[in-house]
């Protein structure tokens, strides 16, 4: 099982606490699908350890459930989304709000993931997940980046 790792990181001018409490906020994920993206929140728990998120993710013609636990919550810098069903061998999130003074941070997204069907999956799904991923991350940093 070979880990693939994926790091977005952008400055945000504002507290880390308030941009914590941003994606905490009811609604928050849904802000942050891009829109050419078939994602839909099915359930949104809170952002506290043991929370399930449930969304339903569009694959072309076909829809599949996607449910993620919240773990290693610490309010006002980091959480962590990791996968219990989903498309992936493993897919691990987490999201830290590093303080950068008293009026900045940056907002890091560190993603480990394994695509699923072993050396075959990821020769032919590879290039396409990094993209995917790029293309998200740029729109969801923007959104937070502007939010502020």
């Amino acid at each position: 099982m070979k880990t693939q790792t994926f790091v977005r990181r952008t400055r945000i001018e504002a507290p880390a606490g308030e941009v914590f409490r941003w994606h905490a906020a009811p609604g928050a994920f849904q802000a942050l699908v891009p829109p050419w993206e078939s994602v839909v929140v099915e359930e949104e728990g809170a952002i506290a350890d043991g929370a399930l998120v449930t969304l339903r993710v569009g694959l072309g013609p076909l829809h599949l459930r996607w449910i993620s636990r919240i773990s290693n919550v610490i309010t006002g810098r980091q959480f962590r989304d990791v996968q219990v069903r989903g498309p992936f061998a493993l897919w691990e999130h987490t999201h830290r709000m590093v303080p950068d003074g008293d009026r900045a941070c940056w907002l890091e997204d560190w993603i480990l993931y394994v695509l699923p069907g072993g050396p075959l999956g990821r020769w032919l799904g590879g290039p396409f997940v990094r993209r995917k991923l790029d293309r998200m991350f740029d729109y969801r940093h923007r959104v937070t980046r502007e939010a502020f």
